[in-house]
């Protein structure tokens, strides 16, 4: 039985997979995914630290390590991941799927880049919620930009988000 819903999921994560990438033939939306990812790559989150910084100051020193501490333990534990799982990305994988950008290391699972993108945000909401007009769009997009461009399945955004969600709660909690 399990089987048979894992099949299930595997199908349905290349189905919607070959999908999202179909939009990459309309050049705009290439490009704007690629930006998005470019940006979702770290400068987006860097920046958002520095303009918390100039904006705030001093007050905004302890949000900012704290955002700096999640992204270390993010980013150790999704190579760890990466490293565990070696699982082929969907460009190199599926024939009815082409990568839209380089991908930044060998292997899709987890996506490192909706991981940082929800466990940064849930910090940076934590101590500042009304972020949340301005970084719940970006997560979102840079989730499916990850999908559209060929370089993750959606099972593996989707692992990204909680395994991202359940270290920034965690460090909320602590």
């Amino acid at each position: 039985m399990l089987r048979r819903e894992l099949e299930a999921l595997q199908r349905w994560d290349q189905r919607l997979c070959v999908a999202m990438n179909r939009a990459l033939r309309f050049g705009a939306v290439l490009y704007f995914f690629r930006a998005v990812s470019r940006l979702g790559d770290g400068i987006f989150w860097y920046s958002l630290m520095l303009g918390l910084l100039l904006r705030h100051g001093q007050a905004a020193a302890l949000p900012v390590l704290h955002m700096a501490f999640v992204g270390a333990v993010c980013s150790a534990c999704y190579k760890m991941l990466k490293r565990g799982t070696l699982r082929p990305r969907p460009f190199e994988s599926l024939g009815a799927v082409a990568a839209g950008a380089r991908p930044l290391d060998a292997f899709s699972f987890p996506s490192g880049h909706t991981l940082h993108a929800v466990g940064f945000s849930i910090v940076a909401l934590g101590h500042y919620p009304d972020l949340a007009v301005l970084l719940v769009p970006f997560v979102l997009l840079t989730a499916a930009s990850r999908v559209a461009l060929g370089l993750h399945y959606p099972s593996d955004v989707l692992a990204g988000a909680a395994i991202g969600a359940l270290i920034a709660f965690a460090s909320l909690w602590i």
